[in-house]
């Protein structure tokens, strides 16, 4: 949010409108009902299905690429293993590296007020990146190590079988979808990943950087939280 108490009011009560209006197009009159969790009744893995468990123990001492020389800590993912939405960006930040946890920093923060916007919590949905040590200064990752990373990933992503992904950015999206188009021109627009619908959307330290885009991304999100509002029984 800007630093002027007054832009910061004007862009709430101008996203609060945009949220009402999202409401009112499922339907919503009233007294809204309680939440439902992005998170189906809590069952067990198939037997073929890895657990999250233990896909992180085979990455716990990886050194599969360089980076696993320069990192602090492993940064894994966190959230819900049953989760129905799950978020992936490109790689951790220097905080996210420090505390072995994925957008904590700057970014996360725009995330967080954007799920909380939604009316949804972290542990409702996943979150990680497609690389899972930080690159040092914050580059753009680098082929061999997306190489070394995605499997993993993958493997998450067969875990949890979220209906719907959020790729946060360029980098994200085009290593997932195995593309290469810009952000400009992909986001808002639904992909299909093994099955599962993908949005791409911009990352939340573009829209750090650029407030003014955020109702772009709101969009993006008003049309996932529609199609998940819509397949709850799938």
């Amino acid at each position: 949010m800007s630093e002027n108490p007054r832009q910061e009011l004007r862009e709430l009560v101008a996203g609060l409108r945009t949220y009402l209006e999202f409401q009112s197009r499922l339907g919503w009159v009233g007294t809204p009902r309680p939440e439902k969790s992005m998170s189906p009744p809590k069952k067990s893995a198939p037997p073929d299905r890895p657990t999250l468990e233990e896909i992180r123990e085979k990455m716990e001492n990886c050194q599969r690429c360089k980076l696993g020389k320069s990192r602090t800590n492993l940064v894994f993912g966190e959230g819900s293993p049953q989760a129905r939405l799950m978020f992936i960006g490109e790689a951790p930040g220097a905080e996210e590296d420090r505390q072995g946890r994925p957008f904590v920093g700057e970014a996360g923060q725009v995330l967080n007020n954007m799920l909380r916007n939604l009316g949804l919590k972290r542990e409702d949905v996943y979150i990680t990146n497609i690389l899972k040590s930080r690159p040092p200064g914050n580059r753009d990752p680098e082929a061999d190590e997306v190489e070394a990373c995605l499997p993993f990933l993958i493997r998450q992503i067969e875990s949890i079988q979220p209906q719907v992904i959020v790729t946060l950015g360029k980098i994200a999206a085009n290593n997932l979808l195995d593309i290469n188009e810009p952000i400009t021109k992909i986001r808002g627009k639904w992909r299909t990943f093994k099955g599962i619908k993908v949005m791409p959307t911009f990352h939340p330290s573009y829209l750090h950087r650029f407030p003014k885009e955020r109702k772009k991304t709101w969009e993006d999100m008003q049309q996932v939280m529609e199609y998940l509002a819509t397949h709850e029984e799938d």
